[in-house]
């Protein structure tokens, strides 16, 4: 069992991992600008560390436990504005963008062997206002389009260069849209107007899926710095995902593996390198 650091420990996806991560039965620090209602008391299970990661020297501090949880052994990166609607672009920009890098300088600085991190599906080229090249949309597929996006898309390459620079093993994990349990109860308004959800190829991600898929990253035998698409295996619809394609994206060539309501965003990377295995599916509710 580790000391794991979760940055972002108190946010959407931050909570999901943590809980699971101690469940496991690792030790978990979550750092954050805020608490979560898990990280709140001297007797919480995670406990937290408060710091502000666009600054280096907080980060360093942060990522060695202090006196919190000192020795740890790996990263979670989570922190960051976690979408283009929530600040403006230069500040959603900045942040991630700066918070990644003192993430990934200090990690190896410390010689911590592996940061696991939150790339975005967002760089596949979401919202898709422009046709997709292909279906299932796969990791070569990139199209920022949003600073978001972007901060994303360089937060791979400072990835690449952190290996080559510390040796440091960084894995990035594009998440699909997160849900939680009560989101899906959405589910029923996208079903009548496939335009409703055409932004991600009527993808999504399980709270499960994204738990499972960083244990996995943490723990694979692989080396250098390289990004999975991390989705579930269907859509949000209850449409086939080739009648969608055809009357949203008509033109677009799909593979001819895509059956039922196969996922549009290419899992299979994860699937062959992670042992990635996403078997829960929003129809167990309905």
């Amino acid at each position: 069992m580790a000391k794991i650091a979760v940055t972002g420990g108190s946010g959407k996806a931050g909570r999901v991992i943590a809980r699971d991560l101690h469940a496991h039965g690792h030790q978990v620090l979550n750092i954050d600008l805020v608490p979560s209602p898990e990280s709140q008391g001297p007797e919480s299970p995670i406990p937290f560390l408060r710091a502000d990661l666009t600054d280096f020297g907080q980060t360093l501090e942060a990522l060695s436990g202090g006196e919190t949880l000192p020795g740890i052994e790996l990263v979670v990166h989570l922190a960051a504005i976690p979408s283009p609607v929530h600040a403006t672009a230069d500040q959603v920009f900045r942040t991630n963008i700066t918070s990644t890098y003192t993430v990934l300088t200090a990690a190896g600085r410390m010689g911590l062997p592996r940061v696991v991190w939150a790339s975005s599906e967002t760089m596949l080229g979401l919202p898709f206002e422009r046709p997709p090249d292909y279906a299932p949309v796969d990791e070569a597929h990139v199209y920022p389009e949003t600073s978001y996006a972007l901060s994303k898309v360089l937060g791979e390459e400072m990835a690449r260069q952190a290996h080559r620079w510390y040796g440091t093993t960084i894995v990035g994990l594009r998440f699909s849209n997160i849900m939680v349990r009560a989101d899906y109860e959405r589910f029923p308004s996208y079903w009548g107007d496939p335009q409703l959800r055409r932004w991600n190829l009527w993808g999504y991600v399980d709270e499960s899926h994204v738990a499972q898929s960083v244990r996995l990253a943490l723990e694979a035998e692989i080396e250098g710095a390289d990004s999975f698409i991390i989705a579930a295996a269907d859509t949000v619809m209850q449409r086939p995902s080739r009648e969608l394609m055809a009357e949203v994206f008509p033109g677009v060539p799909v593979a001819d593996h895509v059956d039922g309501h196969d996922t549009l965003l290419d899992i299979s990377k994860a699937r062959r390198v992670l042992g990635y295995a996403p078997t829960f599916s929003w129809r167990e509710l309905f």
